[in-house]
């Protein structure tokens, strides 16, 4: 009844909205019919009432109505306040503590910390891309690392990969909430790591009836959850500033770099790709953008056109669409007076591998705003491939600004449109100065932090240590920050 409800509205709305049902898989709730819509037509860069849905989705949230999935909110809204606001209201109508289960122990006998990390994404997903060599890499002189998952059962390469790469791996996706925590609390897990929050297939009701004494949220969601039961989320300096704190309604545990983990085992394969194979001119200049579709705001599609109109040759380099989607982004690109043509999307390969090593064509990838390229991000600096980034208020907003910082390259963070535009039109128009800002990020790559998978375990197991001890003697959790590991 409720996808009828839906594709009864989308009727209403125009025809390439229809094929969304084709391409994407979404499961309406009655009560976030308008989000439910919002949503489709972010995926489908419909945006001939965004103008009039901004302000109705911030009525709603002041309202303290359930109106977007949240992680979808982070694409909208660049204002951690707000965010939380709806974070709030969404954890105390949708998912509130439960008080199904006694209290959770703390176990002061273990000779190892035992870590549970938690996620419907053990398989082949940019999630996993990013935390498996976590997994391999930990301590177990000092921890036991557990996997429960409750995704699909893929036994794919990577979910393979994550099976070996722990001490203990479960799939709980057949288990109900309450059998599912049980079960998890029967390993008498110390520390509960959530990588997923808010996000598609995430189980947040088994943190709300409490996995361990305590909840860490971590990678898949940069926002707060606004619950009672999350004690910490993992961050640094530049995701969340100190001035930001009270945004969060979880103690912030700063990592002294970037708080994202990565997979430094992961290269570009020696496939070789030409311009020609992909489309792509022999000598213009290619921006390129591989992030996902709702990630593109009618502001920031308007600065690329700005930017290519100001370069001549220029293309604009983005991931494959749904046939819809594609068409919508082809007929704004003509209203900004640019060719359809200029805009080339590139098919799924099949490798990561493979995707790494094409992704060296391009010269310089342009960021979204307010939701950042994350795993994208990462990606592209990991080849070689200079980053422009905008940085606002929210986690989501400074994703790349944190991966830059620490390969120290401030001077690819803007923090206006206006500067973004400029400093595309002038890297594009000055071979020299983007080939120094090349070399440069190639020279980091072997200093920084960014990929040395080893340190960042250490950083996080210095933080899990911290936390740990903190809960044994009785003490409540309150914002560490975690000393560069040498």
């Amino acid at each position: 009844n409720n996808l009828g409800i839906v594709f009864k509205r989308l009727n209403q709305l125009d025809e390439a909205l229809l094929s969304y049902k084709a391409a994407y898989s979404i499961k309406p709730k009655t009560k976030f019919l308008f989000g439910n819509l919002l949503q489709i037509k972010m995926h489908l860069c419909y945006w001939n009432d965004f103008s009039k849905d901004l302000p109705q989705l911030t009525a709603k949230i002041d309202n303290h109505e359930d109106s977007l999935p949240l992680f979808f909110l982070q694409a909208l809204i660049d204002d951690p306040k707000i965010q939380k606001k709806a974070a709030k209201s969404m954890n105390s109508s949708v998912y509130p503590k439960k008080f199904d289960l006694p209290p959770v122990k703390k176990y002061f006998k273990h000779k190892k910390i035992r870590i549970g990390y938690f996620s419907a994404d053990f398989r082949e997903h940019p999630v996993s891309d990013l935390v498996v060599e976590l997994l391999e890499e930990h301590n177990r002189s000092r921890f036991k690392v557990y996997a429960f998952y409750f995704g699909p059962a893929t036994k794919d390469k990577m979910n393979l990969r994550i099976k070996n790469g722990v001490d203990h791996y479960y799939d709980i996706g057949s288990m109900s909430d309450k059998e599912a925590t049980i079960f998890a609390r029967t390993h008498e897990l110390d520390i509960a790591i959530d990588l997923g929050g808010y996000t598609k297939d995430a189980r947040t009701e088994i943190f709300a009836m409490s996995l361990a004494a305590i909840q860490v949220s971590y990678l898949g969601f940069t926002a707060t959850m606004g619950s009672n039961y999350m004690d910490y989320i993992i961050a640094d300096q530049v995701v969340i500033p100190r001035e930001n704190q009270h945004y969060y309604s979880e103690s912030i545990t700063y990592l002294p770099n970037s708080y994202m983990v990565n997979d430094s085992k992961i290269k570009a394969s020696y496939k070789t790709y030409t311009k020609n194979d992909l489309n792509l001119p022999d000598n213009g200049f290619i921006f390129c953008c591989f992030n996902n579709h709702y990630k593109i705001t009618p502001d920031v599609f308007a600065s690329w056109m700005r930017i290519l109109s100001q370069v001549d040759g220029s293309v604009l380099w983005l991931s494959k669409a749904h046939k819809s989607t594609s068409n919508n982004l082809k007929k704004e690109a003509k209203i900004h007076g640019i060719d359809p043509n200029r805009l080339v999307f590139a098919s799924r390969v099949p490798l990561k591998e493979d995707h790494l090593s094409r992704l060296q064509l391009a010269d310089l990838f342009v960021d979204t705003h307010p939701f950042n390229a994350h795993v994208t991000a990462s990606d592209a600096l990991r080849v070689g491939l200079p980053v422009l980034t905008c940085v606002g208020a929210s986690f989501a907003s400074r994703v790349a600004g944190s991966l830059l910082t620490s390969l120290n390259l401030p001077e690819l963070i803007t923090t206006s449109q206006e500067q973004y535009e400029l400093l595309a039109v002038k890297l594009a128009k000055s071979p020299d100065q983007l080939k120094t800002t090349r070399a440069k990020l190639i020279d980091n790559l072997s200093r920084s932090s960014l990929f040395d998978t080893p340190k960042t375990a250490r950083h996080l197991e210095d933080a899990y240590s911290a936390m740990h001890d903190k809960s044994l003697q009785g003490l409540k959790p309150e914002n560490i920050y975690i000393e560069q590991y040498k």
